[in-house]
């Protein structure tokens, strides 16, 4: 196999990943080991690589969580809009949780990350698969209500 095809190859398996990660996610409901593993065995990478890329994203989720996950952007540019700190404190009060911590009915799990390329907008979260910017207290409630089903 010339060198060009073998390059060519691993750029398919390196494309696909970050797919895999997401489905196998979305099935075991974050990444196991034995997700990490079969992602693995299935693009031909070793599971140290796969675990290497997983860990690398915000989207990827490596211990369970809530129902829904929300994510706080501490990045630079949402502390130099004014948002970040207020909003992450906002929350960790009207859920009493902290970062990395589950509400005890299992519903919501917060957690901080660098950048939700929301830099514009902010303050700004991510609940799943939904961004949510230019927040305030009243738009978090009404959000949280609704996730409540409420």
């Amino acid at each position: 196999m010339a060198v060009g095809q073998f390059a060519q190859q691993d750029l398919q398996r390196r494309a696909m990943l970050l797919t895999a990660l997401y489905i196998a996610q979305e099935q075991y409901g974050y990444l196991t080991k034995e997700a990490i593993e079969r992602v693995a065995e299935r693009l031909g990478m070793s599971p140290g690589e796969v675990f290497e890329t997983a860990s690398f994203y915000s989207m990827y989720r490596a211990k369970p969580t809530g129902r829904y996950l929300i994510q706080v952007c501490e990045g630079l540019s949402c502390h130099l809009a004014g948002g970040a700190e207020n909003l992450l404190e906002y929350l960790e009060n009207k859920l009493g949780i902290k970062p990395g911590e589950t509400t005890p009915d299992g519903l919501f799990t917060l957690q901080t990350v660098q950048c939700l390329a929301a830099c514009g907008n902010s303050p700004a979260m991510r609940i799943n698969d939904t961004l949510y910017t230019n927040l305030n207290f009243e738009r978090v409630d009404s959000i949280l209500d609704e996730l409540r089903g409420g």
